[in-house]
């Protein structure tokens, strides 16, 4: 500002309505024109009267005056209540206006968040191993049992077939006889197998042999220390429904007449007919193989459960 009183000292004194006070009149205060706006000469505040603004590149006619070089302003048309009826336009209709529609996002899925199908991947990577691991661990920690048993099974069998025995040898005592020996401990020959469905074997555990009928099925009896040879008396111990018999053979030879395994019980039920018989072979003074098998010929559903040997002739009942 210049020095004098060129109008209001600081702008919140600048009066945009001076014009309509004396005092601001005096002042040199100017009602607004075309190019300018309220206030004092050189005032900073341009303010445009109500309607001088143009929309759309429309500009407002010059308003008439009145008295003392007044403008009034002519109300918009529409009347009390109404808007205006102003060109308004928006900005999407200019030319680089904003856009009227969404755009599509590029490279739709990604920056979405996380690969969620990576991770469901990796999560089931990392289960598999896991379960891996701990199918060897127990693979390599049973291999190791096996072998501090001798790889042999843990697991208990009902039945054998055609394999060793843990002893299929007897001694004979200083009488000259041997106390019964149960047949599971006999080696097994052609199919047959040990059970203990039946009961009443006498053998430990009710275990007998049984499955003879296949030719060649059979059982295998080491004898040691015979003390001379001569007659003997051999006993089996069986259980029979019906009247059997199988082949005897001493050290590999067919002894002359079959084993006579008949039902002296006369039970049909197995579990009764548990029974005695024996007969007379010859044997040789030290070792003798007795061997009792279903060969062509032979009757053979025994459910064989111990043997015995004794020196000399003897009957079941002496």
């Amino acid at each position: 500002m210049t020095p004098g009183d060129n109008g209001a000292s600081t702008p919140e004194d600048d009066d945009p309505f001076g014009y309509l006070y004396a005092d601001g009149q005096a002042r040199g205060a100017q009602p607004p024109s075309g190019s300018g706006g309220y206030g004092y000469p050189n005032a900073v505040s341009r303010v445009r009267p109500v309607g001088e603004r143009t929309y759309g590149g429309q500009q407002q006619a010059p308003q008439p005056q009145y008295g003392g070089g007044q403008t009034i302003p002519q109300q918009q048309p529409g009347g009390y209540g109404q808007p205006p009826n102003a060109a308004y336009q928006a900005p999407e209709t200019f030319p680089g206006g904003a856009p009227t529609s969404r755009v599509a996002p590029q490279n739709p899925g990604r920056g979405r968040g996380p690969n969620t199908k990576g991770l469901l991947i990796g999560a089931i990577a990392v289960v598999a191993a896991v379960v891996i691991g701990i199918s060897v661990a127990m693979l390599n920690g049973n291999g190791d049992e096996n072998k501090a048993n001798g790889g042999a099974s843990t697991s208990p069998t009902t039945s054998q077939s055609a394999s060793a025995s843990p002893s299929s040898s007897s001694s004979v005592s200083a009488s000259g006889d041997i106390a019964p020996v149960d047949a599971k401990t006999f080696h097994l020959d052609g199919g047959a197998s040990t059970a203990s469905d039946v009961k009443g074997a006498k053998s430990e555990g009710g275990i007998y042999v049984t499955n003879f009928s296949q030719t060649g099925a059979g059982v295998t009896w080491t004898v040691n220390g015979i003390p001379s040879e001569g007659l003997y008396t051999v006993y089996a111990h069986y259980s029979a429904v019906q009247d059997q018999a199988m082949t005897l053979s001493i050290n590999g030879k067919t002894f002359g007449s079959k084993f006579p395994l008949d039902n002296y019980t006369h039970q049909s039920d197995p579990t009764k007919a548990w029974t005695t018989s024996y007969t007379y072979p010859t044997l040789t003074k030290g070792t003798n193989v007795i061997s009792l098998s279903c060969q062509s010929g032979d009757s053979c559903d025994v459910l064989l459960d111990q043997m015995w040997v004794r020196q000399g002739k003897h009957t079941n009942k002496d």
